[in-house]
This record gives C-alpha cells, structure tokens and sequence, in this order.
C-alpha cells in the first residue's frame, strides 16, 4: 500500500506540471514518511546530497557542457553545414544528407539535442527552402538529425544512464558510437527513399568545384581535433571520462581564443550556462536517489524481479513489453525524467534476464530519441517549430518517416545486440 501511494503521488505530481525533481523529492518523502516515520525521512535527507553528488564521474557532466558552450561561441559549429554541404549538395537530397552529417558532428561536441535542433534550424532549414526542398520535409530532417546528440559521445543521456546505472561511463559512450553511426545512415537512407518515392520533395543543388570542397576541410579540423581528445582518448585507454571531458573543455576554450571570439562576456556567459545546467542535473541526481532510496526499502525492484522470475515470460517478450513502455512514455516525458523514473527498476530485472547493462543503456537512448520527435510532447519538434516558424502539426507530420525507420533500426540493434556491444568489447 505504501508503495502505491509513493508511485501515485510521483505521478499525480508530474501530472500536474511540477518540475521531475520536485516531484521526486515530495514523492519519495512521502513514501519514506509513511515507512519509517520523519526519523528515517530526517536521515535520508541528511545523507542523500552527498551520497548522490559524491560520483567522481559527475564531473563530465559540467565539463562537456562546457566544452560545447565554448564551440557555440567559437561559431565553429555554425559554419560545418556549409561546409559538408559542398560535398553532398550536388546530389538530390544532399542538404538533406548534409544536415544529419551535421547533427552527428554537432553531437560529438555537444550532449544538447535541445540545442543541436536549434543550431541546425537556423542554418540548414533556410538553405533547404532556398534550394526548393519541401517544408515539412526539411523540418523532419532537422528536427530528427538533433536527436543524434543524445547518442553520439559526449553525450548527456548516456553520462546520465552511467550515474543512475553504475555501468562503466566510458564503455557506455563508446558504445553509443556505431549506433550513433547507424542512425546518422538511417536518417540518409530514409531521406534517399523519399526522394526517390517523392522527386519533387527536394530538387538538386549546384555543382561545387574541387577548390570550393577542399577548403571546406579546414572547417572540419576543430571537430575531429575535438573528437580525438574526448572519444578517442577514452577508447585507447589514454585518459579517462573525466581526464577526456576537462581535455575537451580546455581545447574548446583554445580554439575559441583562436577563432577571437572570445570575450569576457562570452567567456561570463559559458561559464553561467553551464553553472545554470549543471546545477539543474545534480538537483534531479539528488531528488533521485532519494526516491531510489524509498524504492530499494520498500522492496518493490526484487517483488518485480521475483514476479517475472515466476511468471515464466521470455527475455525477448519481455523486452518487447519494455521497448513499447518506453516508446509510451516517450510520447509524454523527455529523456532524462524516463531516467530517472525507469532505470532504477527495469534495469535490475533486465540484467536479471541475462542482458548487459551497456546494451541496455544505448536502447534506451535510442528509445528516447524517438520519444523526443513524437507527440505530444515532442521536445525536438517544438524547438524547430518555434525557431523556423513552421507550424508544429507540419513538423510532426515531417519526421513520421525517420520514426517509423528508426523503430526498424531499434528492432535490429535488440535483435543483434553484439552490433552494440562489438565497439566497447575491444577497449584497451
């Protein structure tokens, strides 16, 4: 009974527009009142701060926001559409093309889908309509092209999942590559068939000489600098999560003192964002744990590993029941609330089953990425709708293709789970 009323309250007060980590907090307070009285809520709240703050790999998470903070000022990452655009827009579809290759780059400098969305809004959706590519059509490229921030390293989700998880961060962000790269192929493909279903949804482009591609290059040097010091330090076992992401950050903030741009005001401004994120993160870590700590002593995550012990299911149909709770509430949550509230359960029962946490972790990602494209509250769709003036029922009505793709490709990566896990398996 007590459980039911701390899971009510929790979804009775998320229900009603309070922010997750409230309603977390007040959640899981009510509950641990209910079970030991204000003594034992007293105590939980006198050790939860630190026990949940205390994760040496927390530092990631300000020090990757930081290092994208410094690129958005840099205006590096403003200029890559253009410039992978020289390479691909001679083809029918290769804005398009052009602006996934962009996401995908952006993702590996920026952990934001929020703000990769954002960023290629206002860059590869007015070239797309300039070149007479159909609106509904560029916006579901764009608004599905910023999900692949929430995947590619370093991304936000996936340092989250590690936290709540326990699982190995740097085994997890290496994971998310070649689905990341999967996804990127995906949403080329998907536009390829469209095209070809659809001539009329994007015209070609004009013809670039060699000149015009190889000086594009240049462009893309910061990013593969970048991308070298965070992703491949940590795969190469030079450096760990953290080691990567203070590297990241200090390169950023060097090449933006090489591009001039950096000012004090610009410098004040990064260093508040990421104050400002960071602070937001470690509030929901705590308000968390707190209701982890409420689940644990009622003993609801064993009643659950116990009840599907002896209800005989198959680890396939139970995972199949999983991927469409998660595709539900997708609909309904952004990716780190389905964290919070989803992990410290199902993972326990899937690790149960046989399967490996890393996997686990990168399906959920991949889960959240559509859940972040789908309505009602479909978080992508509304920051391109809001920045390019596109009405949202037209956004939503241009990324149903790349959803129904991207389910298919979730379906293969739960089928075939050593396509996930081949990358982190040859670590050093």
């Amino acid at each position: 009974m007590t459980l039911t009323i701390g899971l009510v309250a929790l979804l009775a007060l998320i229900g009603i527009g309070l922010p997750v980590a409230l309603s977390l907090l007040l959640g899981g307070g009510i509950g641990l009142l209910l079970v030991g009285g204000w003594p034992l809520l007293k105590g939980v709240l006198s050790t939860a701060p630190a026990s949940a703050l205390s994760s040496y790999e927390l530092l990631t998470i300000p020090m990757f926001l930081l290092m994208a903070e410094f690129m958005v000022v840099s205006g590096i990452s403003s200029n890559l559409f253009n410039a992978i655009a020289t390479w691909t827009s001679r083809r029918r579809g290769g804005l398009g093309i052009a602006t996934a290759l962009t996401g995908a780059a952006f993702g590996a400098i920026s952990g934001s889908s929020a703000a990769a969305a954002a960023t290629l809004s206002t860059t590869s959706v007015p070239a797309m309509e300039r070149a007479g590519y159909e609106q509904r059509f560029a916006t579901g490229i764009v608004s599905i092209s910023g999900t692949l921030a929430m995947l590619i390293p370093p991304s936000i989700a996936i340092i989250f999942y590690g936290l709540l998880s326990g699982a190995d961060i740097g085994r997890l962000l290496i994971a998310g590559i070649v689905p990341g790269i999967l996804v990127t192929l995906t949403i080329a493909a998907t536009i390829w068939i469209m095209i070809l279903l659809k001539p009329e949804l994007a015209p070609r482009g004009q013809k670039t000489t060699w000149l015009q591609k190889l000086q594009s290059l240049k462009v893309t040097a910061p990013f593969i600098l970048l991308f070298g010091l965070v992703t491949g330090f940590i795969y190469l076992g030079i450096a760990t999560p953290v080691e990567s992401s203070a590297l990241g950050a200090t390169g950023a903030l060097l090449l933006t003192l090489a591009s001039g741009k950096l000012t004090v005001a610009n410098f004040r401004l990064a260093l508040v964002k990421t104050c400002i994120t960071s602070a937001m993160i470690g509030l929901i870590i705590v308000c968390a744990q707190l209701y982890g700590t409420f689940l644990t002593i009622t003993g609801a995550t064993q009643s659950l590993i116990e009840w599907v012990s002896s209800a005989g299911l198959h680890p396939a149909i139970f995972i199949g029941c999983l991927m469409l709770l998660y595709l539900v509430l997708g609909c309904f949550l952004d990716q780190i609330s389905i964290l919070i509230l989803t992990v410290p359960v199902a993972l326990p029962l899937v690790v149960s089953l046989g399967y490996d946490p890393i996997w686990f972790g990168i399906i959920i990602i991949l889960l959240a990425e559509v859940g972040i494209v789908t309505p009602p509250v479909g978080l992508n769709v509304f920051v391109v709708s809001r920045v390019t003036g596109v009405p949202v029922e037209k956004v939503f009505s241009g990324v149903y293709p790349h959803v129904f793709a991207h389910i298919l490709l979730i379906i293969l990566l739960v089928s075939f789970p050593a396509i996930i896990m081949w990358l982190p398996s040859h670590m050093v």
